[in-house]
């Protein structure tokens, strides 16, 4: 990919790229709708990503094209912009934006951009975007950021920029991931640890469903004022800073302060697969695999009749895999609404998996889905 991207800059730009940097996606093991309520999430880097090619010019002009977007833009350098509608230099710009606010000078630069993640499909093409050109800038303007204060910079892109309550687990998990590892992440504290993902006889199929979600547009921020009305009903009665402070079964003894169904059905979710989380890494940890691949399924329930964020798309990928007796787990990752599920594959089924589900897929919905295999991969990385 790197050769290919700057024959294209060359192309584009009629000079040679300076640099390289690529970001992966990422996708959520398990902890979904998690990090906005302060609790555990149990993301991975993959291997599909963005790369971004940049060289200098003379122009005192940021300028941005990609190879998987027709729009390309320009902005003046050095000077504070405003989202331009959902043009998708709007998460560079906003990157740029941050640095500039934080007096930084950074200079004219000719960006080319190309990625193998599907976009809106719940891998964080955003997030990999944002990092991918915080990294590049931090590396080539030699701004003397560490990896945290790039993720929250690129978490202020998303919640200021772009309007998208999210949290911070997107930017933190491709930013941070390494190969064969997941990352428990402790969305409050920020704290976190590595957990080895010995997938054995197994891989991590990806299934998108190829129904593209916009988060700000969705129902996404919907569901973070759910939340907020339920931490402000049971703050009535004992003081918390978010609902994962809460174990289930303490939540127990507080719930009958949430009258309303929709409610506490937002807040049970929560609360369950923040515990999920924990039993999940414990289960990685011993190698119980199956015991996982459990928890996977009955996160997806949870976030199909509970937090109501999966949709009939997810649900035919999933019902799939449940009576497809290679696969020992799936759920819908990301933030739901469309985008992709995952999958513990049997090695060795995956053109019968790929088959069957297309099949299945096509039969229920009328196109067929996306089907990838990956691996666990790296965070950042100048190439």
């Amino acid at each position: 990919m790197k050769s290919k991207l700057e024959d294209k800059f060359k192309e584009q730009y009629l000079k040679e790229a300076d640099a390289v940097y690529f970001t992966p996606g990422r996708v959520n093991l398990i902890g979904e709708h998690i990090d906005y309520n302060g609790g555990l999430v149990m993301p991975c880097a993959v291997t599909l990503g963005t790369w971004l090619a940049i060289a200098p010019n003379s122009d005192g002009k940021f300028k941005f094209k990609s190879l998987n977007f027709e729009a390309e833009t320009a902005v003046e350098s050095n000077q504070k912009h405003e989202k331009d509608g959902s043009l998708w230099a709007n998460y560079p710009i906003g990157i740029i934006n941050e640095i500039i606010n934080d007096g930084k000078e950074i200079s004219g630069l000719d960006f080319l951009y190309s990625g193998n993640i599907p976009i809106g499909s719940g891998l964080s093409s955003s997030a990999s975007i944002e990092i991918v050109t915080a990294f590049a800038l931090n590396d080539y303007f030699n701004l003397g950021y560490d990896k945290l204060e790039l993720v929250k910079m690129a978490k202020r892109v998303e919640n200021d920029f772009i309007g998208l309550n999210s949290g911070i687990m997107d930017q933190f998990a491709v930013a941070f991931g390494e190969k064969d590892k997941a990352i428990v992440l402790d969305c409050e504290t920020l704290k976190y640890k590595m957990v080895d993902v010995d997938l054995g006889n197994y891989v991590l199929a990806i299934i998108n469903t190829k129904k593209p979600r916009e988060l700000a547009d969705s129902k996404y921020n919907e569901r973070v004022e759910e939340c907020q009305t339920a931490l402000k009903l049971l703050n009535e009665e004992i003081q918390l800073h978010n609902l994962c402070e809460l174990t289930a079964e303490k939540f127990a003894l507080h719930s009958h302060l949430i009258t309303d169904e929709t409610i506490l059905n937002r807040a049970t979710h929560v609360v369950k697969e923040n515990d999920r989380v924990h039993l999940a890494a414990k289960a990685l940890n011993a190698g119980e695999l199956k015991e996982f691949g459990r928890l996977m399924y009955a996160s997806h329930q949870s976030l199909k009749d509970l937090y109501e964020v999966s949709g009939i798309e997810l649900d035919t990928v999933v019902e799939f895999c449940s009576g497809y007796e290679h696969v020992i787990g799936a759920r819908m990752t990301g933030a739901g609404f469309g985008g992709c599920a995952i999958a513990l594959l049997e090695k060795g089924f995956e053109e019968d998996f790929a088959k069957h589900l297309t099949d299945y897929y096509v039969h229920k919905i009328g196109y067929p889905a996306e089907i990838y295999v990956s691996d666990i991969g790296n965070g950042p990385v100048k190439l």
